[in-house]
């Protein structure tokens, strides 16, 4: 068989799962994960036969396709922020609004002035930071942030001991130190000092309701506590979280949120009830409503 006529096959099995242009993505990640073929490479190889074993594993690849397995989990890993990270159903995908959240924090320290205790002004980029990520999953944030500010103190949390047992895997694979704690945010057991300048978290936001907007290969597949919350309190990870870090911020400390698009006006109240200052807004690629940051206020 070809290159170009597996391609058809793709096409022709998966069609009553995917549109076209979402089965030609997929056909390029299973050729580049068997073959190391990029889409140039196939464009300029499509009429050469696959090999057997090549062929064996393609044909496995679509056989787990078929039957609605995200392709990330059938070979075991997926790309965030131009790093590799092990996946698999005790972790959520990354996504790439998370990797727009990452991007943000990372401008913020880039840009951020902050006042030190004598009255001098510091760049947050050239002092030790001190971050936690709520609700780690595979720890693609933690890492991510890690990888980038290499002199920084990170931290991840996570209920989930199977996820944090992945997490740990990716902090090896990306050769990344980050502390991992087991613990509930939203019941707490663990001690943590009031000294974090940056808190983030993408919990669970997705309202019962909004399954049915979803693709059932999310609903099949990936872990349903990593996803959804009831619709009578589709902010309580949020509330927890804004609560964990009027505590546990430093002064002037940044906590950063990824949203249920829907509910931006709702988190952005919270916030402001709560005594944050600050808030900003930021619109995804897609230019939903997905990201919020807000300032712990000073003490008075």
């Amino acid at each position: 068989m070809t290159l170009i006529e597996l391609a058809a096959l793709y096409q022709d099995k998966l069609n009553v799962l995917y549109d076209e242009e979402e089965i030609q993505s997929l056909f390029l990640i299973a050729i580049e994960e068997v073959l190391g073929y990029t889409k140039t490479a196939y464009i300029l190889n499509k009429q050469e036969m696959v090999p057997d074993t090549a062929l064996l594993r393609l044909n496995n690849i679509l056989l787990g396709l078929t039957k609605g397995t995200p392709i990330q989990y059938i070979i075991g890993h997926t790309e965030f922020y131009g790093l590799k990270f092990k996946v698999n159903p005790s972790v959520l995908i990354p996504r790439p609004e998370t990797e727009e959240l990452v991007e943000w924090i990372l401008e913020r320290i880039q840009s951020l002035n902050t006042q030190s205790s004598d009255g001098q002004i510091v760049n947050l980029k050239s002092k030790i930071v001190n971050l936690i990520d709520i609700g780690t999953g595979s720890g693609c944030i933690a890492i991510a942030l890690k990888k980038h500010l290499p002199k920084a103190y990170v931290s991840a949390v996570d209920i989930s001991s199977a996820a944090l047992a992945t997490a740990k895997e990716n902090a090896i694979l990306n050769d990344v130190g980050v502390t991992f704690i087991e613990d509930d945010i939203l019941n707490y057991t663990e001690t943590y000092l009031p000294n974090f300048d940056i808190i983030v978290s993408n919990p669970p936001y997705i309202k019962e309701d909004e399954k049915p907007e979803m693709h059932e290969n999310v609903l099949a597949n990936e872990p349903h506590t990593a996803l959804f919350v009831s619709n009578e309190k589709p902010l309580i990870f949020y509330e927890a979280i804004a609560d964990f870090a009027l505590k546990h911020l430093k002064k002037d400390g940044l906590l950063f949120f990824e949203i249920n698009a829907n509910l931006g006006k709702e988190t952005i109240q919270m916030l402001g009830n709560k005594g944050f200052t600050d808030i900003r807004l930021r619109l995804d690629m897609q230019g939903k409503e997905r990201l919020v940051s807000a300032q712990k206020p000073a003490q008075p």
